[in-house]
């Protein structure tokens, strides 16, 4: 597991506990329940486990209570509510302002070759911007390299809803060392799927059957409800599967 320190609103993070990056001209990234204060101040904002990924250089407290507020650089899964000339208006949340996706922010997009999403189309998208005052905007690619790294409309399956701290746990690059999670790998041994999460609590599951989607999207929900260390969701999967 990461390392995790348990903190209070209004506490200082001292320099001992934030990442240390292999590259120091990668910034820190702030995630939900930290504040920076000029110049160099962290505060805490909310009570919960102190979360630290070292290779992306990154904190945040791990709290699954609250709403998604959406944050630069987030990944996300929404729903096309309407368009207009050259935008769609996306739903992340039923709580904050459609998010807006430029018609042509697809990788390779043009006025020709962009696509033509519908009213309750999903997308994958990541947060370009995140202003307090102003409404999110978001692109269908990575704004590193242009490409859409899987990003864009996501076609048949279903939307599971999973809470904010089980999203980030599903989208840790190590899920079993960082965040203690071997569902989906015991599931993949004997049934294939695609799945994408947002870290606004959705995630987006495609098998070759009903059943089969069902099945995973069942599996993280009830990891998530009640907990589940790795051996009770290895007995968890064993037990799904056999349903199969």
């Amino acid at each position: 597991m990461a390392i995790q320190t348990f903190v209070m609103p209004g506490e200082v993070l001292s320099e001992d506990v934030l990442p240390v990056p292999s590259n120091p001209s990668v910034p820190l990234k702030l995630g939900p329940g930290l504040r920076h204060t000029p110049p160099s101040t962290v505060i805490t904002t909310l009570a919960g486990p102190l979360r630290v990924d070292r290779r992306k250089n990154a904190t945040w407290i791990e709290n699954n209570s609250g709403r998604y507020t959406p944050q630069t650089n987030d990944v996300v899964i929404a729903t096309v509510h309407h368009s207009s000339t050259d935008w769609y208006h996306c739903s992340i949340t039923p709580h904050t302002a459609f998010a807006q996706l430029p018609q042509l922010a697809f990788e390779g997009a043009t006025k020709k070759t962009r696509p033509q999403l519908s009213p309750g189309s999903l997308i994958y998208a990541r947060v370009l911007s995140a202003a307090k005052h102003l409404d999110p905007e978001i692109v269908c690619y990575n704004p590193s390299t242009g490409k859409g790294e899987g990003m864009g409309e996501l076609k048949g399956g279903m939307v599971f809803d999973v809470s904010l701290g089980m999203a980030r746990r599903l989208l840790l690059n190590k899920q079993r060392d960082e965040g203690g999670l071997v569902v989906l790998d015991d599931i993949a041994e004997q049934v294939a799927f695609e799945i994408a999460v947002g870290r606004n609590g959705k995630v987006w599951v495609k098998a070759n059957g009903v059943r089969e989607t069902l099945l995973v999207g069942k599996a993280l929900q009830d990891t998530d409800r009640e907990a589940l260390k790795v051996d009770e969701q290895r007995k968890m999967v064993k037990k799904l599967l056999r349903q199969i």
